[in-house]
């Protein structure tokens, strides 16, 4: 944005109050403008409303979504749909508990489309009635490499919880179930890492295919 003024006082971040004269347009947020901006927005968002960055941001939306299991109160959900929102992925749904800690989220979930599923058959029956296939990931029998896999265009990559991975019912449903390699002792990395290489895989394959044509 042209003429931005950034404070560049300790401990802040984002932009202050915006020089006049004003920007004009229904984007743009009076209350940001007069007080400044401090969101963890991108800079071509600054100073405008929520409800006008998510209409931006479905215009450009990816045509893969994420689902992440909530049996036990992951703490990781919000690592999970702060990156499924750096990807822009099309969704993020949350399969079991409805009430799960935002903090990780970092408000990033107010620019998600986010839904629920009451447990992994519902979530099959929404993919599986969208066309979108259902991309388990987790490190078991039967799983395939993630980095030789061609991961589909139209999917929903699922997740489980952290420590126990996908639950049985979440296996079941799935119609390939990739896994991540590894080359150290742990049994098992972070969903939170997982899924971002997950959905950094699937940006690889799709996005740069379009970026290079």
């Amino acid at each position: 944005m042209t003429d931005e003024v950034r404070d560049d006082a300790p401990g802040q971040v984002g932009v202050g109050p915006h020089p006049l004269p004003w920007p004009q347009g229904p984007e743009y947020d009076v209350g940001l403008l007069r007080d400044g901006d401090r969101r963890n927005v991108a800079d071509r968002y600054r100073y405008w409303m929520v409800e006008a960055i998510v209409a931006d941001l479905d215009t450009t939306r990816q045509p893969f979504h994420v689902a992440i299991e909530n049996l036990a109160h992951d703490f990781n959900i919000g690592s999970v749909v702060r990156t499924a929102n750096a990807f822009n992925a099309a969704s993020v749904r949350v399969v079991g508990r409805r009430r799960w800690n935002r903090r990780g989220a970092m408000v990033t979930d107010r620019y998600l489309h986010v839904g629920y599923d009451d447990d992994a058959d519902a979530l099959a029956v929404w993919a599986h009635g969208a066309g979108l296939v259902l991309v388990g990931v987790d490190n078991v029998p039967g799983s395939v490499p993630l980095e030789t896999t061609d991961l589909p265009r139209d999917c929903v990559l699922l997740f489980g919880q952290e420590g126990a991975g996908l639950s049985e019912a979440a296996r079941t449903v799935c119609d390939v179930t990739v896994s991540i390699a590894q080359y150290g002792s742990t049994r098992s990395i972070n969903v939170g890492a997982a899924a971002a290489i997950a959905m950094h895989a699937w940006v690889r394959r799709h996005m740069f295919d379009q970026a290079v044509r």
